[in-house]
């Protein structure tokens, strides 16, 4: 039987972090971390797994939250090289994610320092998503800046970070009343090379459509007005995907 997702984040994924994170800070207590993520995973799921790696960051690191980025922006390693990688790569740093989701606005700039790093070898998406219900305007700016990163992977997450009905999140709808902030980085990655990229924009233009159509249309008539990239087209049709099988 093929191995579950949750089951990645047992003994040997705590043994891993604390190896890595009694490194960065040697005071650490390795082995109490350890003992408390494996006295209480046993058969919670997938996102409750997350939560009590979270509580033993919160329990078992030293110093305020800021310092705990310094912390894991050493144990973070190299880049990922290819659009790939994220989850077969990085996927050891997803309780780190879930960690700066819980207490990212507790030092919000420092957050926004860390992320895009964090992002370029696991994915961010989660984790900016409480920023952007708080501070709306203030972070769709800054992702609309990293819209133009020349990191692929920081692109797709201005995207993918803002994106209405992210899966394993909750829905959010603020960019509804902040729709020109949040529809300029859209148009901003329209024409964006890379499928990762595109995807992810086709499915902010998916979920767009389930909440707001007219908004959709009105996005799309901006970008009629310019010719249409084969990369934007393809994004078009992607993110029309669900009014196609509803026959509207």
């Amino acid at each position: 039987m093929a191995k579950k997702l949750k089951d990645y984040y047992g003994a040997e994924t705590a043994a891993l972090l604390a190896e890595k994170l009694i490194q960065a800070q040697p005071g650490f207590d390795a082995s109490a971390f350890q003992a408390y993520v494996l006295e209480r995973i046993g058969p919670v799921e997938f996102l409750a797994r997350q939560d009590i790696y979270a509580d033993a960051f919160e329990r078992f690191l030293l110093g305020s939250y800021t310092e705990h980025l310094g912390v894991f922006t050493e144990i973070l390693g190299p880049e990922l090289q290819t659009t790939e990688g994220m989850f077969t790569e990085g996927w050891w740093l997803w309780p780190v994610g879930r960690y700066i989701e819980r207490h990212g606005l507790l030092d919000y700039e420092a957050t926004f320092d860390f992320l895009p790093e964090f992002t370029k070898r696991h994915t961010a998406e989660f984790a900016v998503r409480p920023l952007l219900i708080a501070r709306p305007e203030e972070t769709l700016s800054r992702m609309h800046a990293h819209s133009q990163d020349p990191n692929v992977h920081v692109r797709r997450w201005s995207s993918e970070g803002v994106r209405i009905a992210l899966p394993w999140a909750k829905k959010q709808t603020v960019v509804l009343d902040h729709f020109e902030a949040y529809s300029a980085i859209l148009t901003q990655l329209r024409t964006a090379p890379e499928k990762f990229v595109q995807k992810s924009v086709g499915n902010n233009l998916n979920d767009l459509w389930k909440v707001a159509p007219d908004r959709l249309d009105e996005l799309l008539k901006s970008w009629a007005e310019y010719p249409m990239s084969a990369h934007t087209q393809w994004i078009v049709k992607h993110g029309l995907r669900s009014e196609r099988k509803s026959g509207s």
